[in-house]
């Protein structure tokens, strides 16, 4: 059986609905920068999504392709995952304002894909699917010590489980560590082109600190 991020690393992509601290260890991703409405059709955000993935499948699809990567198995692509924040806000994301938006989107990928294995797969993507994948980037990301749930229902809809995370924070002694570095935090686990708004799964993360 493929390996399954999200079955053997529960705590990280299935928690519960009430706010939870977790320690987060270093991961590695493909990553893509950039700004604007995720919302809009043609727009930055959706291209590089599709980036995303094509270099994501053709990292797993590698072995098949005859590209041998060290300690490579068999593995599920990840979900789709998200760091936002908008540059002329405080740490609180305003929702209605989807245009001043920036992100970096991103997909995990296992430990033992290297950069170069990142850019053999990006150049890969290009001549087989005609994209250009030059975005993409390999990221490392360390998290540490975060606060995190799980939202049920439309993205519009976050601000009332954010809420609840800053809630359990106060009460718990600990305060939002969000910065230029350490962003708020969202992992998607629903195909927003399919599901039904009200049941869409999102994990919901941030940095904390003691208080």
């Amino acid at each position: 059986m493929p390996f399954d991020f999200k079955k053997e690393y529960k705590e990280f992509y299935m928690p519960k609905q009430v706010p939870a601290v977790i320690t987060i260890p270093p991961m590695n991703y493909i990553a893509v920068s950039g700004t604007g409405n995720p919302n809009d059709e043609n727009g930055e955000y959706k291209e590089s999504v599709g980036l995303l993935y094509a270099v994501a499948y053709t990292l797993k699809m590698s072995k098949k392709s005859g590209y041998e990567m060290r300690g490579f198995f068999d593995y599920v692509v990840p979900p789709l995952e998200g760091l936002w924040w908008q540059q002329d806000s405080d740490e609180r994301i305003d929702y209605s304002r989807k245009d001043d938006f920036s992100w970096i989107s991103m997909i995990r990928i296992p430990d033992f894909v290297s950069p170069e294995d990142v850019e053999w797969a990006k150049q890969a993507a290009t001549k087989k699917k005609g994209l250009n994948c030059s975005k993409v980037e390999f990221m490392s990301l360390d998290e540490g010590i975060c606060v995190q749930i799980m939202h049920v229902g439309s993205y519009d809809s976050e601000p009332e489980t954010v809420r609840l995370m800053d809630d359990y924070l106060e009460a718990e002694g600990f305060e939002k560590d969000i910065n230029d570095v350490r962003r708020h935090h969202e992992i998607y686990l629903s195909d927003p082109r399919k599901a039904d708004p009200s049941k869409m799964k999102t994990v919901i993360r941030h940095p904390i600190r003691k208080r």
